[in-house]
C-alpha cells in the first residue's frame, strides 16, 4: 500500500490541514487504524481497539469542523496507556486477576481529551502493574521496540511509545514514575514530558479495580508523548490544570512562559554520566555532539557544576521512596519476605539494592525523615536553576536491549562498554527529575551505529515545564528529530 503523507505528521500540522479542509478527520483516523491493522502484529503496540467508537467521534469531529468549530485536538487521532480509565474499555494494568475490570467512566484527563476533540483509537500495552522497562504481559503479550522487533520498546509506556514510532496517530498519552514517560521516548526515538509533580491530575489513573479518587500518587505523574516537541505542549495543555473536585475550586493553573527564546540564550549544564549509573560510549557521544552543537548555536554550556546536587546520595534517597510507595501494595507474604530480608542488611550496605530493600519495609517515621530530605534536595534544585535554565542528562545507560522477561529484576543485568551492571539501577537517572518533582522532556538525538533511537531528557525547574518544553522544540528545529523506523515507514 502506498505510503500516505498525514501517517507521520506532527499533531500541529495536522491541525493546520483540517483547518485548511486539506485532510478530514476520518481519513486521518482511517488511516491509522490502516498503520495498525498493517503493523500491529508485528509490533502489538495497540492491545485494546475502540475503532467503532473512534471513527464515530472523527465523524462529530469533522461536522464540527465544518461549522468552523475551534477546539485544541479537534480531529486528531491518538492512543492510550492501558493503565488509564476509559468507560466501557478494560484497564488490567496487564494484571491477569483484573482482565475483567471495566470502568464506567473515563479517567479525568480523557475527558479533557475527548472535550478537546481528541478521538481516540485504543489503548497501548504495558508491563504488569506497570513496573517494568519492558511492556509485555500475561493478558496482552509482548510488546516490541519498532526499530528491531528483538528489543524492547521502553516501558511501562511502551506501546504508546512503539504506536508513535509506528506512525499510530501524532499523540499519546502515558505515565512516569521510574521513567515510565521518558524511557520509552528513548527506546523508540520519540518525545515525551514528565510534568511537574501534581500539574496533571491523575484521577482515573488508578490500579484496577480501585475507585477514581482525586490522589497524588507519590512520585507519579501523567503525561503526554508524541513525535514532536511542540505536539508535547499541545496534549500538556489539555490535560494539565487542577481537579474540579478538589484544588479546582479555588485555585487556577497559569504556567509562566519559557524562560528564553532562542538558543542563544539559555544557560545550561549537561552532565554525560555518573559512576552510580555510568553510560555507554553511544549515549555519551550523543550527549557531547548535543552539547558542541548547542555552544556553536550560542547556548552557555557547562559540563560540571558544584550545584549539582550529589547523585549518589539522591539516587539513594530516591531507591528507598520509590520502593516505600511501591511496596504498599505488596500482597502481604512478599511484604513480609522484603522486611525480613531488609532487616538482616548490614548497615553498611549502601548498595542501591539495598536501599531499595529498606525502602519496602521502612517505617512511617523514616519515610517522613526522608521526604524532609527531599525537601532540602528541591531548595538544591531551586538554587542551580539561578545559575541555569535546564539540566540536560541521560535517560538510560544503553540504546534498547533485547527482550528479557525473567522474573526477578534484582537478578537481570545490562551490558554497558562491556561491563554488567543491575538492571533496576538504572533508575537513577529517570531518578533525577522524579524525586524533587522537576518536569523533565525527553526528545531524541539520533541512532546507535546499529540503527537504535537515542536521546536525552531536559530537566527544568518547579513548574516552569514551559521551559524543557521550549528548548526541546528549539533543538528540534535546528538540529531534527524523529525519523520514522525504516520497516514501518510505507
Amino acid at each position: 500500500m502506498a505510503k500516505s503523507q498525514w501517517s507521520f505528521k506532527t499533531a500541529v500540522e495536522l491541525s493546520a490541514a483540517l483547518a485548511a479542509k486539506k485532510v478530514s478527520a476520518v481519513e486521518l483516523a482511517e488511516d491509522a487504524i490502516g498503520r495498525i491493522e498493517r503493523h500491529d502484529a508485528k509490533i502489538n503496540a495497540i492491545c485494546v481497539r475502540d475503532f467503532e467508537r473512534g471513527l464515530a467521534a472523527a465523524r462529530a469531529a469533522d461536522a464540527e469542523l465544518a461549522r468552523g468549530v475551534k477546539k485544541p485536538l479537534l480531529g486528531l487521532p491518538l492512543t492510550v496507556k492501558e493503565s488509564y480509565n476509559i468507560a466501557g474499555l478494560p484497564t488490567t494494568w496487564g494484571i491477569p486477576a483484573q482482565k475483567d475490570f471495566t470502568p464506567t467512566e473515563d479517567a479525568l484527563s480523557i475527558s479533557r481529551v475527548k472535550d478537546a476533540g481528541g478521538v481516540i483509537l485504543g489503548k497501548t500495552n504495558v508491563p504488569f502493574g506497570l513496573g517494568d522497562w519492558q511492556s509485555y504481559n500475561e493478558v496482552y503479550g509482548t510488546t516490541s521496540n519498532p526499530y528491531d522487533l528483538g528489543r524492547t520498546p521502553g516501558g511501562s509506556s511502551g506501546g504508546s511509545s512503539a504506536a508513535l514510532a509506528a506512525g499510530y496517530g501524532p499523540l499519546s498519552l502515558g505515565s512516569d514514575i521510574g521513567g515510565s514517560l521518558r524511557v520509552p521516548a528513548f527506546h523508540c526515538g520519540v518525545y515525551a514530558h514528565k510534568p511537574t509533580f501534581a500539574l496533571v491530575p491523575g484521577r482515573g489513573h488508578t490500579p484496577p479495580p480501585f475507585q477514581p479518587l482525586p490522589l497524588d500518587r507519590d512520585l507519579a505523574v501523567i503525561g503526554p508523548m508524541a513525535r514532536s516537541a511542540a505536539d508535547l505542549s499541545l496534549l500538556l495543555d489539555t490535560i494539565a490544570g487542577p481537579d474540579p473536585l478538589e484544588a479546582g475550586k479555588g485555585y487556577q493553573l497559569a504556567l509562566p512562559p519559557p524562560r528564553h527564546g532562542a538558543l542563544k540564550d539559555f544557560r545550561v549544564l549537561v552532565v554525560d554520566s555518573d559512576p552510580v549509573m555510568p553510560t555507554d560510549e553511544v549515549v555519551r557521544g550523543t550527549i557531547h555532539k548535543l552539547a558542541a552543537n548547542l555552544e556553536k548555536a550560542g547556548t552557555k554550556v557547562d559540563r560540571n557544576s558544584p550545584l549539582l546536587p550529589n547523585f549518589a546520595e539522591t539516587s539513594r534517597l530516591y531507591m528507598r521512596m520509590l520502593m516505600s510507595f511501591l511496596a504498599a501494595s505488596f500482597p502481604p507474604e512478599i511484604y513480609a519476605g522484603a522486611q525480613a530480608a531488609a532487616a538482616a542488611l548490614p548497615p553498611s550496605d549502601v548498595s542501591l539494592a539495598a536501599e531499595r530493600l529498606r525502602g519496602m519495609a521502612q517505617s512511617h517515621r523514616n519515610w517522613l525523615m526522608d521526604d524532609v530530605a527531599r525537601a532540602r534536595l528541591r531548595a538544591q534544585w531551586r538554587e542551580l536553576f539561578k545559575t541555569y535554565d535546564a539540566v540536560i542528562c541521560p535517560i538510560m545507560p544503553t540504546p534498547a536491549y533485547p527482550h528479557d522477561h525473567s522474573d526477578d529484576q534484582e537478578k537481570r543485568r545490562i551490558e554497558i562498554d562491556g561491563k554488567d551492571y543491575v538492571y533496576p539501577d538504572q533508575l537513577s537517572w529517570p531518578g533525577i527529575a522524579t524525586l524533587p518533582g522537576l518536569p523533565a522532556t525527553a526528545l531524541p538525538t539520533g541512532f546507535s551505529p546499529d540503527g537504535l533511537p537515542i536521546g536525552v531528557q531536559i530537566v527544568g525547574p518547579w513548574l516552569e515545564d514551559r521551559t524543557p518544553l521550549k528548548l526541546a522544540e528549539l533543538i528540534e528545529h535546528e538540529f531534527g528529530g524523529f525519523k520514522p523506523p525504516p520497516m514501518f515507514d510505507d
